[in-house]
């Protein structure tokens, strides 16, 4: 198997877009949690356990 060496500079650019894609996907999941808690009602706090 042949292995491919990066440069420093992909180095860096691939570290930023894997950064960028973990911030967005983690925007995505809380503001997926805050849709779902707003389309609920604040009627879920009210439950009895």
């Amino acid at each position: 198997m042949e292995k491919v060496d990066l440069t420093d500079k992909q180095k860096k650019a691939r570290r930023s877009r894997s950064v960028a894609l973990g911030i967005v996907l983690a925007v995505l999941a809380v503001l997926f949690y805050v849709v779902t808690i707003i389309k609920i009602g604040p009627a879920v706090f009210d439950r009895t356990m």
